[in-house]
């Protein structure tokens, strides 16, 4: 089964500074039917503009993943992190007993826009930690790229949870298959451009939810680039 989440259908907030759209219920965005989808938490699609972010703020208890489409998001932590995240990079922080950090647009000039994940972690009261890689386009060009997994195997960040994310380009004509274990589900979330899902039709923005399917397979229709999170 797949159940599409539309673009226009997310929580949407434009606040100026940032343009902000939100699959699952956060903040003053709130729909019953869509909270969580398994671990995944948050799912935010934001805008930030130049000279603009998040002001130091706490989180705890949340593997948070941070994944860039374009420009450059600075980030600093009560950790003592402090980092550029561009294109290409997926940092991932966990809150476990508490941090706070600040993320601000690192161009006096262009916005920057990230998806920004939060996922369940497998339990409570973890010691705070970060990491941060950067995987090529390259890798990523028809191919299901590992950016991040429970073991943080093939140079994946690693997350306390048992799901996978994967990152894909996809020129048109492009497929991509991922088989799904008996089980387990996938969030598929289309970044850029038009895809099939399974023969169903997503454009930037869309989300889906895959139930009870042997398969994840993805054909570029456009030149796209998407997410796809296998999750138990």
């Amino acid at each position: 089964m797949i159940a599409i989440r539309r673009s226009a259908e997310r929580g949407h907030f434009n606040h100026g500074w940032l343009d902000t759209f939100h699959t699952f219920s956060f903040g003053d965005y709130y729909d019953p039917k869509h909270v969580a989808f398994r671990s995944l938490r948050v799912l935010n699609e934001d805008v930030v503009a130049p000279n603009a972010g998040f002001p130091l703020h706490p989180h705890r208890d949340m593997e948070i993943i941070t994944y860039i489409l374009e420009g450059e998001l600075r980030h600093g932590d009560s950790m003592g992190n402090g980092s550029v995240i561009r294109p290409g990079d997926v940092q991932r922080m966990t809150a476990g007993t508490g941090v706070r950090h600040k993320e601000y647009n690192a161009s006096p000039a262009d916005p920057v826009h990230l998806l920004q994940i939060w996922i369940l972690p497998k339990k409570n009261g973890l010691t705070p930690s970060y990491e941060q890689k950067s995987f090529p386009a390259a890798e990523k060009q028809g191919h299901l790229r590992l950016v991040a997994s429970p073991d943080g195997r093939e140079g994946s960040v690693s997350i306390h949870q048992d799901a996978e994310l994967y990152a894909t380009f996809l020129a048109p004509a492009q497929t991509v298959r991922h088989a799904l274990q008996p089980g387990r589900s996938a969030w598929v979330q289309v970044a850029d451009g038009e895809i099939q899902l399974n023969g169903e039709r997503l454009k930037a923005g869309d989300g889906a939810a895959v139930s009870g399917e042997k398969a994840v397979e993805l054909s570029g229709i456009s030149d796209a680039e998407v997410l796809v999170f296998d999750l138990a």
